[in-house]
């Protein structure tokens, strides 16, 4: 048997390296010590498992008429002019041009005023950085400077740039790496023929490479036996999740009836044959022996909404209570006012629970709650305190459910005696990989949306058609519609050159007439600030929202038409597809307007799936098939699936096979339990939160 005597002794070594402290390592000191706390680093183990984001690499310099915006290059210049210095409140800026046979070029630096000495007009240098076009010409800001024989040594060397907080820098965590290793041995765990089969190399090799790669190919062997194992792990969590929690009996036999038909024949529109198909599932679950337990999976504007409405319905008018949890105030106070609407004929009684009402509404709505004189409450995690107490709570739905830690969804479970559950995501994954992550859930896909919702006409252009697209803003406020602009960053960065929240919306009211209101919104807000600016957009008293992605869910304006998202080729397309889902809400035609930061060709034809196609299961079929095996030297796509490397897109074939690895482990009786014994809570929950 795998897990042998032996095999447990080796674990138990392995849990001694886990518990040596950071301070062990040599170089390593209380202020650093501290500094990696913040990264929540404080053992050997959790260091050298703490992996690079990307990695520098040193390209042969090209002639300056051959760059290109956004894309990274070195370029052999010689100083063609004095370096000039200026302090400003806040920086010392250096700067100078630089020249080559070809062309010229500007150059920029933040706070390293020695330049001004170091660097010599007529001498010649090689400059590495990512060219960008600012205030009307293209320059490099923050470029590494080398001489030509030490450049030569850096040449296809790949140098790793690690996740960081203020006061520690890349270097020192990079000699903090290598000290590591001189008191870390990493002990194998995947048996040899797991390893043979899948072309696998050793855990501890793999970890080094990693930190240290010696050339392409290794790196990309370390990486996949890295991201083999997270996958890995993952799973056979999954497995224990299911022995841990049988499926419970159904305790709440609930019908679709008569009342769930009446209610779906006063909409006003027909609903899709995917929804009708979700609502066959749900009706099954509802009357079946087992307690439901089902995704539903449905891509934006697809109408999941209104078909927890109508399972809610079902509950209710079978003698039951429903709650539905929703991840923002905004969210949560949209479904109340949509759910009050619309059950108005059905004499349901629905009631709201947020963390911002004051106590004596909360206290009103509890008591109501606990006769069962509310029959469906709609709240955020507030709905889950001990204080609140349901009378006979059948049916729990969660909105997003992607956006809730475990322990919130596990503590509105136990307000009943296991309730069904429905969970509805917008996260477009493909079918093939959507079978293998959902395994341990029913799935209901719903792929359509409504025919009376006019599809969103979709626009690619780089930064040139700024001022275009601006006008285009100011034509639609003009007609009496509303405009969201989305930037990747809230504050001005020293060193990237991506539109920001706080410059940007002060740029676009200079540049829009004074009567179109134009304001900001920001994750870093209070709760309050955040719901007035939505409450004052949503009643059409803010033209236009500039906002990072907090408006990627749960914001609900059908007269917003216009959705203008800057520097798009720094998000992913899976985000890209949310963003624009929110407009094309309202009966008038919409419009989303993606403005590249860059105009390299593979950025722009990434852009351009987004930009043809308004399926989010297309665009994440597309996406996969573009990004191939995987982005190991760039930053790669952020997600829903927040493994540390793994990416369930670019690294599909290598998720399949720790599916299938876990699937052949288990029939030979592996003990799952001994992977993750040192982890297991952490582990378990991480499994559930995806």
């Amino acid at each position: 048997m795998i897990c042998s005597f032996l095999y447990q002794e080796e674990l138990a070594i392995r849990k001694n390296d886990t518990m040596t402290s950071v301070r062990e390592i040599k170089g390593i000191g209380e202020k650093t010590q501290k500094l990696l706390s913040k990264l929540h680093i404080e053992s050997v183990e959790d260091l050298v498992h703490h992996y690079p984001r990307c990695y520098t690499a040193y390209p042969d310099p090209i002639c300056l008429c051959d760059i290109h915006t956004g894309q990274r290059c070195s370029i052999y210049c010689q100083i063609a002019s004095p370096v000039n210095m200026r302090a400003t409140r806040r920086l010392k800026l250096c700067t100078c041009l630089a020249a080559d046979q070809t062309g010229q070029i500007f150059l920029r630096w933040f706070n390293m005023p020695y330049l001004r000495t170091s660097l010599k007009q007529g001498e010649s240098y090689i400059f590495t950085g990512t060219p960008v076009f600012k205030d009307g010409r293209i320059m490099l800001e923050q470029p590494e400077i080398n001489t030509p024989d030490k450049y030569r040594k850096l040449t296809r060397t790949f140098q790793p740039v690690y996740p960081l907080t203020a006061g520690l820098s890349n270097k020192t965590l990079q000699k903090a790496m290598a000290a590591a290793f001189d008191i870390y041995q990493a002990e194998e765990f995947l048996p040899d023929n797991i390893r043979d089969y899948y072309d696998l190399i050793d855990e501890h090799k793999a970890l080094y490479e990693v930190h240290f790669p010696s050339e392409e190919m290794s790196l990309k062997e370390a990486k996949k036996r890295i991201i083999f194992d997270e996958f890995f792990r993952f799973f056979s969590a999954l497995e224990l999740v299911k022995e841990r929690e049988h499926q419970a009996l159904n305790h709440y036999v609930i019908s679709l009836d008569e009342h769930v038909k009446g209610f779906i024949g006063r909409l006003p529109y027909e609903l899709t044959g995917a929804q009708k198909r979700a609502l066959y599932d749900i009706r099954g679950d509802l009357a079946g022996t087992m307690a439901m337990n089902r995704l539903i999976q449905g891509d934006v504007g697809s109408g999941k909404t209104v078909v927890a409405m109508a399972a809610m319905l079902a509950a209710v008018k079978s003698g039951y209570q429903a709650a539905m949890m929703a991840p923002t105030e905004v969210l949560a106070s949209q479904h109340y006012e949509t759910f009050t609407r619309m059950f108005r004929e059905e004499g349901v009684r629905v009631g709201l629970l947020m963390g911002s009402m004051k106590a004596g509404e909360k206290r009103e709505i509890r008591t109501g709650l606990e006769s069962g004189e509310i029959d469906i409450l709609v709240g955020t995690h507030a709905m889950i305190q001990e204080s609140v107490h349901y009378r006979n709570l059948a049916l729990v739905v969660t909105d997003e459910q992607h956006r809730f830690g475990v322990k919130q969804r596990d503590a509105l479970l136990k307000k009943g005696k296991d309730p069904h559950v429905l969970v509805m995501s917008a996260t477009p994954i493909p079918r093939t990989l959507g079978i293998i992550l959902y395994r341990d859930l029913d799935v209901s896909i719903m792929d359509e949306v409504p025919a009376s919702r006019l599809p969103i006409k979709n626009s690619v252009v780089t930064q040139k058609s700024r001022r275009a697209a601006w006008n285009f803003i100011r034509a639609e406020v003009a007609k009496g519609h509303q405009a969201y602009v989305i930037c990747p960053m809230i504050e001005e960065s020293e060193t990237l050159d991506v539109e920001n929240v706080t410059r940007y919306s002060q740029m676009l009211a200079q540049n829009l007439p004074p009567e179109i209101r134009v304001e900001a919104l920001n994750g870093k807000m209070s709760p309050d600030e955040k719901n007035d600016i939505m409450d004052r957009f949503g009643r059409g008293q803010i033209q236009v929202l500039v906002s990072t992605t907090v408006v990627e869910v749960g914001i609900d304006v059908p007269n917003a038409t216009v959705m203008l998202i800057e520097n798009a080729e720094r998000f992913g397309l899976a985000q890209l597809h949310q963003l624009r889902g929110r407009v094309g809400r309202g009966k008038d035609q919409s419009y989303c307007i993606f403005i590249s930061g860059s105009d390299q060709k593979e950025a722009m034809e990434r852009l351009m799936i987004v930009g043809r196609s308004n399926d989010g299961f297309y665009i994440a079929g597309e996406d996969l098939k573009m990004r191939g095996p995987g982005e190991f030297f760039g930053t790669r796509q952020s997600g829903t699936m927040n493994f540390a490397l793994g990416d369930i897109y670019s690294n599909a074939d290598i998720l399949k096979a720790a599916s299938e690895a876990v699937d052949q482990l288990k029939e030979s009786g592996y003990n799952f339990m001994q992977l993750h014994q040192y982890s297991l809570d952490e582990d378990l929950n991480f499994a559930k939160n995806l």
